[in-house]
């Protein structure tokens, strides 16, 4: 499995220090770049729903991953206020807010809603963000709230990104954004997001305690060797899964397009040779929570799995930070960075039950 991009890192003799075989390679449309803004959110999980219709439905559609961003924020705002302003309000959300948006708005195609001005080709989020966190603040500071405040918000919105459209031609036919996501199969309450912590109960749900759950999506508790077993049997099986990971450590490359969690001691080894990797356990997962070395940083979507020349297993995932890396912007995720980084995972519903093939 090599996709072109840049040099991949390799030892004295310019052998690459990892080659890979290909186990499971799932359907997935283009990589993308989400560029200068904080929504790794939605265009992961955004791609992950594209896999998901390639798979129910057979189409394979490009969908706008702004549609959900536009539909977000005013409920960020929402709940913002409604908490007088003490509650977390910026361009981050999880999986499930995608969903939320799906549900409640539907889906479209890229070309119905690209969030771009004409001629514009790049997202830049930042004046954006600046102008809402600014207005939403000003707004909770008042002491009488005025009925406005969502039409403010709107505006701001449709100012930046546009407005919603409420139907649009495909294929020669008119629809909605509710017929639009009817037609390719997906049903948002199909889905389901799973954790892995002890400060919870396994078998349970509960409210995942990271700032971007600002709509507090509930989440399955699983021990960590569950949670990567049942994920590595659907994609086996032919599921995608999106994925909600600490990206901080060193051990994550974008450039050497690999995620690897070095033992004590082999760290000054990265990218000049193989590694040996740290034993991840529960308890050391938890530390990393509990101590805020491992936090919510970026959502990705996993769409294969590779074993190297050692034999080892990893995920294959699909970034948004376009395409500059030596295997055409995915990446190489080992199970112990997997083990260790996991904040959660969001798959369907009927991937629980399966077993891998062969």
């Amino acid at each position: 499995m090599m996709w072109a991009g840049n040099a991949q890192a390799q030892d004295a003799d310019n052998t690459p220090l990892y080659t890979f075989k290909t186990l499971a390679d799932l359907t997935a449309t283009n990589i993308k770049d989400q560029c200068m803004t904080g929504t790794c959110w939605s265009f992961s999980t955004t791609s992950f729903l594209e896999s998901e219709a390639a798979r129910i439905s057979g189409e394979v559609v490009d969908l706008s991953e702004m549609a959900s961003v536009r539909y977000t924020y005013p409920l960020k705002a929402d709940m913002y206020l409604r908490h007088h302003g003490l509650h977390q309000f910026g361009p981050g959300s999880l999986c499930h807010d995608v969903l939320n948006a799906a549900d409640g708005y539907g889906l479209v195609p890229e070309f119905a809603f690209t969030g771009l001005d004409q001629g514009e080709t790049e997202f830049n989020h930042g004046e954006l963000d600046a102008v809402l966190a600014a207005a939403v603040k000003a707004m909770s500071e008042q002491k009488v709230l005025s009925d406005d405040w969502r039409d403010a918000v709107d505006g701001i919105c449709d100012a930046y990104l546009g407005k919603l459209p409420s139907s649009f031609q495909f294929n020669g036919k008119t629809y909605t954004p509710e017929s639009f996501r009817d037609h390719l199969g997906i049903v948002p309450s199909d889905y389901v997001s799973l954790t892995s912590f002890t400060h919870h109960e396994f078998g349970e749900t509960f409210v995942l305690e990271v700032p971007d759950n600002f709509s507090r999506g509930h989440y399955l508790n699983l021990p960590i060797e569950d949670l990567t077993r049942l994920v590595r049997n659907a994609v086996m099986a032919g599921y995608t899964v999106a994925w909600d990971a600490d990206v901080s450590e060193k051990g994550f490359s974008f450039r050497n397009g690999m995620a690897l969690m070095p033992a004590e001691g082999e760290e000054g080894k990265l990218w000049k040779e193989r590694i040996e990797e740290t034993k991840v356990s529960q308890a050391s997962r938890q530390v990393g929570f509990e101590n805020h070395t491992t936090t919510d940083d970026h959502l990705m979507h996993i769409v294969g799995l590779a074993q190297d020349q050692d034999g080892n297993e990893y995920f294959v995932i699909k970034n948004s930070w376009g395409e500059g890396n030596p295997y055409g912007g995915r990446q190489y995720i080992s199970m112990a960075y997997f083990k260790a980084k996991t904040i959660a995972v969001t798959l369907h519903k009927d991937a629980m039950q399966r077993k891998k093939k062969g």
